[in-house]
């Protein structure tokens, strides 16, 4: 079923008035470069009774004396809610009948004199009905169709508004709707009135003349003038670096450097116009609320469902009064009380009554009532991996397994050259070799097949975070409590079509003091080195979760998509396709990446206090960025074939080198889906690649996408040139993908797979025993290993921040938009649009059952098994909470 987000009427019946109000804005375009003096003279105009999409009705041509029409206008609104210091001015306005002021715009130019025609205005009043609003207006009946309407908000708060219909004569079935879906300011805060365009959508070239200008303004608008600071009711979408994480003039070790410059390349933000501090003049201050254009703003059902924020103030409120149970360099004794957990919980104190409240109402999963006492426990869910199979964490199948089915299935290559070598400076990091010989690989495929042969036959993958980790290693070692390696690990793909990890090296670079370490380890054969081999497992995937939380979620959705966002809003008119296609995709991100900003990402937030980079987190994202962030390889197929994942065939289509890959095979369908709804949109509003190249809106925003929004890479030669409506189908698919399937994928397994923190450790606090053979900790491991790796393993607060923000994070809103069931009122407008949003929304349809019966197919070892998470991240559609599958349009947690 395809869901409306505003009730549309989507026909009317044909009745014997003459309504200029309805006569299609392209037909009024033509009309009036084709109007005749004659016409003119018997004022004879063409109207029409159809759809709302003001395309679909069936124009006649009548002579009638000029008279006015009177005109209702329909308002539905949320208004204000709150006491303020004007709230009984605005109530005395409103028994005036003074709430709103609504000017009607024609699409004609006048014919006399080649102008706007005069504009027709009218107060719209409170009605018996909450939240409605109505005005009677009297327009000539020569007026044309109404092309936009421009709004006053008279009061001293903003409201906001749902949608707007305009009825002739009393004659609701032929009403036509300008869906709003926004915020009006007061015009006591901004004089300009607002302005909102008919739901039929148009290329610049084809914008009827009577709106033309308020199309060019209403984006000058939006851009600003890049100057002063930004108030919370404005509208305007400008860039600038990554300059206010750090809080220097708080704590001078809050500094932090500025991401977006040629040393450290970023994609740009959201400009706030916040002054500098004053310890630093390149960081931005900080504040309380961080600045988003208005409408990027939660709606009040996602703003009571999650609050970073509040969270962090819910997080730093209770763990002090667990000081007593809890401390942060406290490990857990032993694997029973981390079970403990999810079964008996933590006893609050009694005395944590105001603590309490904060984070029950932003985790009420995780804080729970004691039966029958008034007492009350942090107890968790047990995740579905738990819950399935208990012990499937400690298991090396399971380890090979999430590298294809788990959070961060995006980092696995194909090994394509040996031997393995860094290509990191061996003057400053030691000689460039690796400890993974050809004699060991061969030892642990037990003979089956050389080295060559392997590689030839596509049989070995690695996990490499060698490179990219090993300049930080002696930086994270010198922060408390945390340590660090460069690391590989090899897997081979075996008969059945599954992994099995053959070896883990750790490696630690040279120093002035002391020469490079490195070490290969396999899974033993005896005690020793099978505990060693799981500590070494501990510290790859430690190393893996802060590169999925920094890299595969943070960088390439959150942070990536944002430039988008911005060029979308500054060059492309609301009333341009493109942009009407895009706007669902980009709900709530902004606010998201905003409050990450403020509490998640930050200098001392959730992300430096709970995971091993620390102070280095965002910085090494910076350094992926510029390492191996690319726009073409951001889509899904180009992904994989530059990870060696698949290979395109002589005839187009991918083939995957590891045929049970859930992440990959499972995405193609999403891909695939999303590819041909972008083809069919593509197709109504551009009949030719000229269409493309001639239009002006959409060249500039693929211009300022590259030069602005991720400037860093401007001069990159992978970027698709916008020239054709192949490469434009390519751009938006890259763009609906990463916003949808890509951090679907990432995001909302995070509980289920990472809510048992020794699965997924954010952290490994000690170095493994051998890299110093000190014979204090070496007797230490060989009398109790478990407990040095408990000991590694974050303390009891980290843990219980992580899977508490892990449990947030993880949760579907109440109001999330799934892609395909919802379609935007512009969309149903136009029927050849119509149809093709429902050819995609049944295909994703079909995609559920797919998802399903692979899930239950016994020969995809990978997905299907005993105690094995079926694999669901990219089914499309989910129920609110935290649910392991269902993909929103947008990045909106």
């Amino acid at each position: 079923m395809i869901h409306l987000k505003q009730p549309i009427v989507l026909s009317v019946q044909c009745n014997n008035v003459a309504s200029p109000l309805f006569a299609t804005a392209a037909a009024a375009s033509s009309q009036h470069r084709q109007a005749s003096s004659a016409s003119r003279r018997h004022r004879s105009h063409r109207i029409s009774c159809g759809s709302t999409d003001e395309a679909a009705g069936v124009s006649t041509s009548v002579t009638a004396k000029e008279r006015p029409l009177t005109v209702t206008a329909i308002i539905s609104a949320e208004a204000p809610n709150s006491v303020y210091v004007s709230r009984g001015f605005d109530d005395i306005q409103d028994l005036f009948g003074k709430t709103l002021l609504l000017e009607l715009v024609s699409s004609e130019l006048d014919p006399r004199t080649g102008m706007e025609r005069e504009k027709v205005k009218g107060f719209a009043h409170m009605t018996t009905k909450d939240g409605t609003y109505e005005a009677k207006m009297s327009v000539p009946a020569s007026f044309g169709p109404v092309g936009a309407v421009l709004v006053e908000n008279e009061h001293h708060r903003e409201i906001f508004i749902k949608d707007i219909k305009l009825i002739t004569g009393g004659d609701e079935s032929s009403a036509i709707t300008f869906d709003v879906g926004s915020w009006v300011h007061s015009k006591f805060d901004e004089p300009e009135p607002r302005v909102f365009f008919t739901l039929k959508s148009y290329l610049p070239s084809q914008t009827p003349p009577g709106i033309e200008a308020l199309r060019k303004k209403e984006l000058e608008t939006l851009r600003g003038d890049g100057c002063g600071e930004r108030k919370t009711h404005e509208r305007v979408y400008d860039y600038d670096s990554y300059n206010d994480l750090g809080d220097p003039d708080r704590n001078i070790a809050h500094k932090r450097p500025v991401l977006g410059t040629k040393e450290r390349p970023y994609p740009r933000r959201c400009r706030t116009g916040r002054p500098m501090t004053r310890f630093d003049p390149e960081t931005e201050k900080r504040s309380s609320q961080v600045y988003v254009p208005r409408d990027e703003q939660f709606s009040d059902v996602k703003g009571r469902t999650f609050s970073a924020t509040t969270l962090r103030s819910g997080l730093h409120a209770i763990l002090p009064a667990l000081a007593p149970l809890l401390n942060n360099t406290q490990h857990f004794s032993h694997f029973p009380a981390i079970d403990a957990l999810y079964s008996d919980g933590i006893p609050l104190p009694v005395d944590s009554g105001a603590s309490l409240n904060v984070i029950n109402n932003v985790i009420p999963r995780v804080v729970q009532m004691i039966e029958d006492t008034t007492e009350h426990v942090l107890r968790f869910e047990v995740p579905q991996m738990l819950e399935r199979d208990r012990f499937s964490w400690f298991r090396d199948e399971e380890f090979a397994r999430q590298t294809l089915a788990g959070l961060n299935p995006l980092s696995i290559h194909l090994l394509t050259e040996f031997p393995i070598k860094s290509k990191l400076d061996p003057e400053v990091y030691g000689p460039p070799e690796s400890a993974l010989t050809k004699e060991l690989l061969e030892k642990m495929m037990n003979g089956l097949m050389t080295v060559e042969e392997a590689l030839e036959n596509k049989r070995l993958f690695m996990l490499d975070y060698h490179d990219v980790f090993l300049p930080y290693v002696h930086k994270v070692r010198e922060l408390p409590d945390t340590t660090l390696y460069g690391s590989r690990t090899v897997f081979f793909l075996t008969d059945e079509g599954t992994l099995m990890p053959l070896a883990i090296e750790l490696a630690r670079p040279q120093s002035p003091t002391k020469p490079q370490w490195k070490r290969a380890f396999t899974r033993g054969f005896d005690a020793t080195e099978s505990w060693l081999w799981k500590l070494a497992k501990a510290h790859v995937l430690t190393h893996d979760t802060g590169y999925h939380q920094l890299v595969s979620h943070w960088l390439r959705t959150h942070a990536c998509v944002e430039p988008y966002i911005i060029a979308t809003n500054r060059q492309l008119s609301r009333m341009h396709p493109v942009y009407r296609l895009l706007h669902p995709h980009f709900r709530y991100t902004m606010e998201i990446n905003a409050l990450a900003r403020e509490a998640l990402i930050n200098a001392d937030g959730i992300i430096e206090d709970a995971f091993w980079p620390g102070r280095y987190s965002i910085e090494l994202s910076s350094v992926a960025y510029d390492a191996i962030w690319q726009f073409n390889t951001e889509a899904l197929p180009e992904d994989l074939v530059s990870r060696g994942l698949a290979v395109r065939r002589e005839d187009g289509e991918l083939e995957l080198t590891i045929k049970d890959y859930p992440y990959a095979s499972d995405g193609l369908l999403i891909w695939n889906s999303i590819k041909q709804w972008a083809s069919d949109y593509v197709n109504v509003y551009y009949n030719s690649d000229e269409d493309v190249t001639s239009d002006d809106e959409l060249q500039a925003w693929w211009e300022e996408v590259r030069t602005k929004g991720h400037a860093d890479k401007k001069d990159e030669p992978w970027w698709p040139v916008c020239d054709s409506k192949s490469n434009l189908v390519e751009i938006l698919s890259v763009i609906m993908w990463v916003t949808s399937g890509h951090h679907a994928a990432v995001n909302f397994g995070q509980y289920h797979y990472a809510g048992y923190f020794p699965n997924r450790p954010t952290v490994v606090r000690k170095n493994i025993p051998v890299e110093e053979n000190r014979d204090d900790e070496m007797k230490k491991f060989m009398a109790r290993p478990e407990e040095v790796l408990l000991q590694s393993l974050p303390s009891q607060i980290q843990a219980i921040t992580v899977m508490a923000t892990l449990d947030i994070l993880s949760s579907h809103s109440p109001d999330e938009e799934y892609m395909g069931e919802y379609a935007e009122p512009a969309w149903l407008a136009e029927p050849m649009v119509k149809a093709a949003f429902e050819k995609f929304s049944g295909r994703l349809k079909e995609v559920e059952g797919t998802i399903d019966e692979r899930n239950n197919n016994p020969d995809n070892k990978n997905r299907c098994g005993a105690g094995i998470v079926p694999y669901e991240l990219l089914k499309p559609f989910s129920d609110p909470g935290v649910t392991g599958r269902g993909i929103p349009n947008s990045i909106s947690i």
